[in-house]
């Protein structure tokens, strides 16, 4: 690791400033040589003197540079630095002449006078009283600023959140940070619960501290939910909390009663068990079991569709000779259920016919002149399904309309219950993606009379984000479920397809048979799997299958740690795919080099973030906010200011540095990320690992993303296991008993 050196200062010369993250160009005279300093500098200005530490770096293009890490600054003390410094824009009311002028009138004194004495500056022609008084309101505010960044930083705070918390609180920073630095968990963007505590040590806030042991239940809660659990049971939730605080049973105790109070949580008695819900994720789950057997209680069919739904053999007829299909009796009843039920569920693995279906009842609807509209969690789920209906499809996002908010941890919803979707039927693909806070704002912008078909395969993992939707429904026997289970003829000819349905029946899959789509390399040695699965990326796969090593074959592990983890493995692949070029823009960020070209992943949810969607004439054509969870895309361009990343759907986002935490490169992602993704080639290193990760679902959902070969690589004996291992990872959930208990009580 590089020393860090200390340099002094004037600054000559501000090259570039972004007034949002305050990522600074600036030009340093230190002792007569000029040096070029980058990083976030915080309101600086020409004139004034800067005290810089920072490593040497090298710029492909602007060459040696200063990163500076932190920095000190003082007000210039000679007149012409002084004159410099206030001519530079920094306080509104004065430019260059103006401050000629006060410099010559004033001399050094000039600064003090601002400050102190500012009706002294009327001595000058052209400044009246209340122009004089806005000059000195204005330097105080810089100076106010300045400060409050300064203090932060004493706190461990950089000048990234530092800025954030200042344009929040203004001039009451300070007493609200030191009054309670845990609200900036709820307040700050990127600020959690162990940066809190880190800022809490330093102010001298002891550990028992009520507001700390509120947090830190929160903070456990919100892991809990991170993992996919809608509530903790509470004699989990104690161990956790007395293991991350410290804390005496007595005062996690009082706090628990205290959230409760504050509705922050939920504690509900269930069996003789306590369990605790974070409040938005009881009632989450609660409205959509309220709101779903609402739709399935409050659909009558209309006159118009009555006839067709008498006449249902004679419309199918219609159809399969349309179409030139041939629908099996499961597939019918899915149809028929999606005319005549409210909410209708349909559900089957690869080569059921699912797509068919859809198309079939696509058909129907238009026959019947029902109006409709097709969604998926994803935009790849949303493109794929769009291909082949030959539909518009939208994400469930863009069909909510979410909208913009400065700095907002909470996601807004233009479609709700005041301003409803306005279509006959609404159709959701990929439904074992969608978490509960999600279906919940689905189910807002619906109302009784409208129809909610729901599609996906239930045995595939579960939602990244809380909650088990997709079977919790299914499981409660109070929706209909049509179960689409015949494999047909052209999908048998398939052995990803094949072994997929083998594989969910506990059976070991046929590989590396003649003319197959599915291969098993049995290789022991990790390091070994590391150089055979760029080989095959770079040159066996393309040559077998004609297809694009970056864009077209993807590498799915089941961990991220570990030799043959996505970490170990992206490293690798990136230096072989895209290896660094002289003249190729790359930027550091934390343990990760990200380069033009490179192949990342939005890794969460970024509900107010701009994209925009160029023409070829540079044109833009449509524009938007929101990148979300899973979302995938090439780097176009590395400025001294933002990476600029092209996603599949042909949206331009521009990641400030500050933002990078949100990327990770994709050349190997986890098989959790993959879900509501198809790839044409799939690559599967599996090794060893802990048996609560390496389960039959985790195996299937890998093997599913494959359209047309799948590559597994490493212990066939740890694939078995995987196979034999049915034990799903168990998610707190509480939708499925919502729905019985309301279907109970409407029965009453």
């Amino acid at each position: 690791m590089e020393e860090e050196i200390i340099l002094e200062g004037v600054i000559e010369d501000i090259v570039y400033q972004n007034k949002e993250n305050w990522y600074t160009v600036c030009v340093l005279d230190n002792k007569g040589e000029p040096i070029s300093c980058v990083g976030t500098m915080p309101e600086v200005y020409e004139g004034e003197n800067l005290q810089v530490i920072g490593i040497w770096c090298t710029h492909h293009i602007y060459g040696k540079q200063l990163k500076v890490s932190t920095f000190n600054k003082s007000l210039p003390q000679t007149v012409q630095g002084i004159e410099k410094y206030l001519a530079s824009g920094l306080i509104k009311g004065i430019g260059a002449k103006t401050a000629h002028k006060i410099v010559a009138r004033f001399g050094t004194d000039t600064l003090k006078i601002i400050e102190q004495e500012p009706l002294k500056l009327t001595q000058i022609r052209g400044i009246s009283k209340d122009k004089a008084s806005k000059i000195s309101e204005a330097y105080h505010s810089q100076y106010e600023f300045r400060e409050v960044i300064i203090g932060l930083e004493e706190f461990g705070i950089n000048p990234t959140y530092a800025i954030k918390i200042y344009k929040l609180y203004k001039d009451k920073t300070f007493n609200i940070i030191k009054s309670n630095p845990y609200i900036l968990i709820e307040d700050i963007i990127g600020i959690g619960f162990n940066k809190a505590d880190e800022i809490a040590k330093k102010i001298g806030i002891e550990d028992n501290d009520p507001n700390r042991i509120k947090s830190g239940i929160l903070f456990v809660l919100n892991k809990f939910a991170n993992n996919g659990h809608t509530y903790v049971p509470k004699d989990i939730l104690n161990k956790e909390c007395q293991i991350l605080l410290n804390g005496d049973k007595d005062l996690i105790e009082n706090a628990f009663l205290s959230l409760s109070f504050d509705n922050k949580i939920i504690v509900k008695v269930i069996d003789d068990n306590t369990i605790i819900f974070l409040t938005y994720l009881y009632y989450g789950e609660l409205n959509i079991a309220t709101k779903l057997l609402s739709l399935k209680n409050g659909y009558n069919p209309s006159k118009e569709l009555l006839p067709k739904i008498l006449n249902y053999e004679n419309e199918i007829k219609t159809i399969e000779h349309e179409l030139n299909i041939k629908l099996v009796e499961e597939q019918k009843q899915a149809i028929l259920s999606s005319l005549t039920n409210g909410v209708t569920v349909i559900t089957g693995g690869p080569g059921t016919g699912k797509t068919t279906t859809i198309n079939a009842l696509l058909e129907v609807l238009k026959e019947c002149d029902c109006t409709f509209s097709l969604a998926a969690p994803t935009g790849r789920a949303a493109k794929r399904i769009s291909e082949t209906t030959a539909e518009q499809a939208q994400t469930i996002h863009r069909l909510l309309e979410i909208g913009y908010v400065q700095d907002s941890k909470k996601q807004i919803f233009n479609k709700d219950e005041n301003n409803p979707l306005e279509v006959d039927v609404l159709i959701l693909d990929e439904v074992s993606m969608i978490d509960v806070v999600l279906m919940n704002a689905v189910l807002k912008a619906l109302f009784e009379g409208q129809r909610l078909i729901l599609i996906g395969d239930a045995d595939q993992l579960p939602s990244v984000g809380a909650g088990n939707v997709l079977k919790d429904i299914i499981q409660s026997n109070q929706i209909q479920t049509i179960r689409l289970k015949q494999i047909f003829r052209q999908a048998t000819k398939s052995a990803i397809i094949n072994n997929a349905h083998r594989i969910n029946k506990g059976e070991y899959p046929i590989s590396n048979e003649k003319d197959t789509d599915f291969f098993f390399m049995n290789k022991s040695i990790q390091q070994e799997i590391q150089h055979i699965i760029p080989d095959l990326i770079l040159n066996r796969v393309p040559k077998y299958q004609r297809v694009n090593a970056l864009k077209d074959i993807q590498v799915l592990s089941p961990m991220r740690k570990g030799l043959l983890g996505t970490i170990e493995l992206n490293t690798i692949l990136q230096q072989i795919l895209n290896p660094s070029q002289k003249h190729k823009p790359e930027k550091e960020y934390r343990t990760t080099t990200f380069r033009v070209g490179d192949k990342v992943m939005q890794i969460k949810n970024n509900y107010n973030i701009p994209w925009k969607i160029f023409a070829k004439n540079k044109m833009v054509i449509d524009e938007g906010v929101g990148v979300f969870n899973g979302d995938c895309g090439i780097i176009s361009n590395i400025n001294s200011d933002v990476i600029e990343v092209m996603f599949e759907d042909c949206k331009i986002v521009d990641y400030e540095f500050n933002q990078l935490d949100e990327l990770e490169l994709a050349y190997a992602i986890t098989i959790h990320k993959s879900q509501g993704s198809e790839y044409p080639v799939v690559i599967i290193p599996i090794h060893s690992g802990p048996p609560m990760l390496f389960s039959r679902n985790l195996l299937y959902t890998a093997i599913t993303r494959a359209k047309k070969m799948v590559i597994g690589i490493g212990l066939q004996e740890t694939m078995c296991r995987m196979i034999d291992n049915n034990q799903e990872i168990e998610r707190y959930s509480n939708l499925k008993r919502h729905l019985e208990i309301i279907s109970e009580q409407l029965l009453c």
